[in-house]
């Protein structure tokens, strides 16, 4: 295996485990706190910490956007994204939360059709519908009922992380990675600000910590995914974004005495076989294409 192969395979690791640690922040001050505060105070806390690294590195000129409709429309997402997350969290646990969420790969591929363009074959078309098939498994924790409205979330989530991968892939043919992250980040802070504002619960001393980590864990794992995609490809790195099932597992079981049930772990691990299959056939299908030209 390639040394730099290696180093983004552990950068992968690091990223999912810090952000793991930055959802049971959320989780625990969404226990106190409405949603949409919350995602107002991790965009807050991130900010300054991304503002202090472009000035040590003097980067300013980086920050600088050329599409400002699409920035804003990723702002948007972002915020989605998040709350809707945020929300999921305060509904379900950590593991029923991420085993729905990791359908993103999924749906990421279904909708670079129409948004991209791209070619999908009918074997990822295959897996795409399988995989959606255990996103209603574990919809269901219960048995009860189509879905509970935490799951509902987690897929709305799913679904805003999806389009704002896509706004990323159009965004990179003219904004530097510096500018999408940054203006993401300020569109996210200022709406969710602004929604948070009408049932705005004042922030208990006790709890400054707990924002502090948001911004510190929030800044740390984006440095760490980055990393792991500059130094490997995607097909190395990403399937291990899998692994937060894992860490989500293990904090529901040593924070809140949470065990997962079978329903959730069977529509998971279709969930994650299907994204697995997906990222492999187009990481095959690169290869191909490649030895053609």
């Amino acid at each position: 295996m390639p040394t730099t192969n290696l180093r983004g395979i552990l950068s992968m690791l690091a990223a999912v485990t810090t952000f793991a640690v930055m959802d049971v922040l959320l989780k625990t001050l969404v226990e106190q706190y409405p949603a949409m505060q919350v995602a107002f105070l991790r965009g807050a806390a991130s900010l300054p910490l991304l503002l202090a690294a472009n000035a040590v590195f003097g980067r300013w000129a980086d920050l600088v956007p050329k599409r400002w409709s699409l920035h804003m429309l990723r702002g948007f997402l972002s915020l989605a994204l998040l709350w809707c997350f945020v929300y999921a969290l305060s509904q379900l646990s950590l593991a029923n939360a991420y085993a729905i969420f990791m359908s993103a790969p999924l749906l990421i591929t279904a909708l670079s059709v129409p948004m991209l363009g791209e070619r999908v074959g009918v074997r990822q078309w295959l897996a795409v519908f399988v995989g959606l098939a255990g996103v209603i498994i574990v919809l269901k924790p219960t048995g009860v009922g189509f879905a509970t409205i935490g799951g509902l979330a987690a897929l709305a989530s799913a679904m805003s992380y999806a389009l704002n991968a896509i706004t990323v892939r159009i965004l990179t043919r003219t904004d530097t990675s510096a500018a999408i992250v940054f203006w993401s980040l300020v569109c996210l802070t200022l709406i969710s600000g602004v929604a948070a504002s009408t049932r705005w619960v004042p922030v208990q001393w006790e709890h400054w910590y707990l924002i502090g980590g948001l911004g510190l864990t929030g800044a740390v794992s984006h440095y760490f995914m980055t990393e792991a995609f500059r130094l490997a490809p995607p097909p190395v790195v990403a399937p291990l974004e899998y692994t937060a099932l894992a860490w989500g597992m293990f904090f529901d079981w040593l924070l809140w005495a949470t065990s997962p049930g079978l329903r959730m772990l069977t529509g998971a691990s279709i969930i994650v076989a299907s994204g697995v299959y997906v990222i492999a056939r187009a990481r095959f299908a690169s290869a191909t294409l490649q030895q053609q030209q």
